[in-house]
């Protein structure tokens, strides 16, 4: 199962994933245009999707399923699949494993600076990645063993770091007025 978030849900990616003959799972957007019931294209928001999945044709693909769920603040998420036979326990599933995996990427960004790398040439730039993974894993044994959160976990690095920094720093920096 292939899973990824609306940002890369286009009709050419969905194309590429089942020309590979991969089952995908993605969230939609509430615009795209859907024929839930034979009578013409309309937003997945203005028709009736159930929560526990309709079937459903998207415009220039052909037919998925579609998972409406509400979350308790009143917000609407549309969960979409090219499995057919997939139920409400199979999507629970895989959207937790795909919340899990935006979990990761959001601390890598947030923790780690993966996309504060300022260099262009490609083996710096694998280098800064490889370093990226080795602080997230570092930070996630840290988790494991104290649990502390990512961010605490940061910040007591941080913490310690500028007082010893400046009780032994080799570079003085001159005055720029």
């Amino acid at each position: 199962m292939v899973l990824f978030d609306s940002w890369y849900a286009s009709l050419a990616n969905l194309k590429a994933v089942r020309a590979h003959g991969w089952p995908w799972l993605t969230e939609l957007k509430a615009n795209r245009a859907v024929n839930p019931d034979g009578t013409g294209n309309r937003r997945l928001d203005a028709g009736a999707i159930a929560e526990s999945g309709t079937r459903v044709h998207l415009q220039g693909y052909g037919f998925i399923v579609v998972f409406r769920l509400v979350s308790t603040d009143g917000d609407t998420e549309y969960w979409a699949t090219s499995d057919l036979t997939m139920g409400e326990l199979g999507h629970q599933k895989y959207s937790e494993l795909a919340w899990g995996i935006a979990v990761y990427h959001r601390a890598r960004k947030q923790h780690c600076g993966v996309k504060r790398a300022q260099m262009r040439a490609a083996r710096a730039q694998r280098n800064h990645i490889t370093c990226v993974l080795r602080a997230f894993l570092r930070l996630e044994q840290h988790h494991t063993v104290t649990g502390l959160s990512w961010g605490a976990a940061k910040a007591g690095i941080i913490r310690k770091a500028i007082p010893a920094y400046r009780a032994a720093s080799t570079f003085v920096l001159s005055s720029t007025a």
